[in-house]
């Protein structure tokens, strides 16, 4: 019987010295072939997959050891989809970890409050690792896509810095910034102001882009609110040049002419009267605000004093000496 002791013992020993050869393993660094190692996973990808996609980005280890671990571990079923990166002194233990946390590598797109749709779509094209399924739409079926089939997409996405994951669609960071202005605009058209000359949440989203586009400095915007709130209460045009200049498009040159004053296009609001059709831009949280709180003031024209702010009148008269102040140099 001492042959059948000895071969257990032998046995136990071989299994002791495996199992701290495995526990040695798990806390020991992974060689990578580079100081970091990149790699995305897609939604459905089974845990053997994940480990042979790790060592053929760079990790140097056996897949069939990674995957070994990953279902010993019981958490293979958590690994999260996502893009990873593994940096040198990564231990196996270390690479489950950071996939089970979803701690994933994320990057950052800025869309800036007064964006028009044109730059927005620059923003997407020059964002890094996004991968492009809304760059082949059309304007139409993007927003049919999003879910407002026949609604231009300008001003409805809400200027904001949105992170994501590397190997993501730029539909999908749309998608997220559209439903951020939906409920933004939402939120501050439940919560407007009595009385205003407002037909629709719409109709604020433009007004707001307008505000956006004509706001020099933070503390001026509710009363330039308030000066298009005032002029659409009496059915005055609301003459705002950042309308005319969004009409003309690639047009612009950067010089707003008087001929162009006078060129009529649905944007033109020298030559049309009312809200052009649809917002000529992103505006941002303190512009919506500022649409649907406009200062009790009765201003009805504003001119710019050179330093950012605005000089706001009552009247023409006044209107008139202020322009003749601060645009003409006189007294």
């Amino acid at each position: 019987m001492k042959w059948l002791w000895r071969a257990v013992l032998a046995s136990l020993l071989i299994a002791a010295l495996a199992a701290g050869a495995a526990w040695q393993w798990l806390r020991s660094p992974l060689a990578l072939a580079a100081p970091s190692v990149e790699l995305s996973i897609e939604p459905g990808t089974s845990p053997a997959e994940v480990a042979r996609a790790w060592v053929a980005a760079g990790v140097q280890a056996d897949a069939r050891l990674l995957y070994q671990w990953f279902k010993w571990s019981g958490q293979a079923r958590q690994i999260r989809a996502g893009s990873y990166e593994a940096h040198a002194g990564i231990t196996p233990r270390g690479l489950l970890d950071k996939m089970v946390r979803g701690d994933e590598v994320l990057e950052q797109l800025r869309l800036i409050d007064g964006w028009n749709w044109r730059q927005v779509r620059a923003a997407l094209a020059a964002a890094p690792a996004l991968k492009p399924v809304a760059a082949a739409m059309s304007d139409a079926d993007l927003m049919a896509a999003l879910g407002e089939p026949g609604v231009a997409p300008e001003g409805r996405f809400f200027p904001d810095t949105y992170a994501y994951s590397r190997g993501v669609s730029d539909l999908t960071v749309l998608r997220r910034a559209h439903a951020a202005m939906r409920k933004r605009l939402a939120a501050a058209w439940s919560g407007r102001a009595d009385g205003l000359p407002l037909r629709s949440a719409d109709e604020a989203l433009v007004l707001a882009s307008i505000v956006e586009k004509e706001t020099g400095v933070a503390g001026d915007r509710s009363k330039v609110a308030a000066v298009f709130v005032n002029r659409l209460r009496l059915g005055m045009p609301l003459q705002t040049d950042p309308t005319v200049i969004y009409g003309l498009g690639e047009r612009f040159d950067g010089n707003l002419r008087k001929r162009d004053l006078t060129r009529d296009t649905p944007f033109n609001t020298y030559t049309r009267g009312g809200l052009p059709p649809t917002p000529i831009a992103m505006p941002g949280a303190a512009s919506l605000h500022a649409a649907l709180h406009p200062a009790p003031v009765k201003s009805l024209y504003f001119v710019a004093r050179g330093d950012g702010s605005s000089e706001f009148s009552d009247d023409l008269a006044a209107h008139n000496r202020a322009v003749n102040k601060y645009q003409r140099g006189g007294p």
